[in-house]
């Protein structure tokens, strides 16, 4: 597998070093990872990521793509829309990445499953998007200071709102810490 960090976002690519410090005990959790290419360059990087998504499909071309790494990749298909589940509950990471996914009612979940001293790294769209084209729906753009509103409480290393170039986008993404607790 030859996955070079131009095909990762540029939030992990530059935050990489942040990942390299934790002592990973749980992996990095890769939610909807969809193709994978956050956390492909994870696993070259000797990163263990579990890949979560609803598409089986892209899950097991996954497998095919890091089939060098066996020791690094975990597969997990999940629906994290269903409202009946929780399938974060009970389950602790090092790390989760979420990108270009929005599912409001998972925030409070994602913040849990989190280590103290773990990492969110979350990127997705705003309502800016709309000038640019998909997605349209509200349920689907944070609005403005959400996703940093979501995090407050957090450690934040990292928080930028606004718009990119190539492709032109309207996103807001973030890299936080969760504090140890008090108490």
């Amino acid at each position: 597998m030859t996955h070079s960090n131009a095909n990762a976002a540029a939030l992990v690519s530059d935050k990489l070093a942040l990942l390299n410090e934790l002592d990973m005990s749980h992996g990095i959790l890769d939610l909807a990872c969809g193709n994978g290419r956050n956390g492909l360059f994870l696993v070259e990087q000797q990163l263990p990521v579990i890949f979560a998504d609803v598409d089986g499909d892209k899950l097991t071309a996954l497998a095919a793509k890091a089939h060098g790494y066996p020791e690094w990749v975990q597969l997990w298909h999940v629906d994290f829309e269903q409202p009946e589940q929780r399938p974060l509950r009970g389950k602790t990471f090092d790390a989760i990445l979420v990108f270009n996914y929005l599912h409001r009612p998972l925030m409070a979940d994602i913040r849990q499953a989190v280590r103290q001293g773990g990492l969110v790294f979350y990127e997705t769209f705003t309502v800016g998007q709309r000038e640019f084209g998909r997605p349209h729906n509200p349920d689907f753009l944070l609005a403005e200071n959400e996703l940093k509103e979501h995090f407050a409480d957090w450690e934040i290393l990292h928080y930028f709102e606004g718009e990119r170039e190539n492709p032109n986008r309207a996103i807001a993404s973030l890299v936080a810490r969760r504090p140890a607790e008090h108490g």
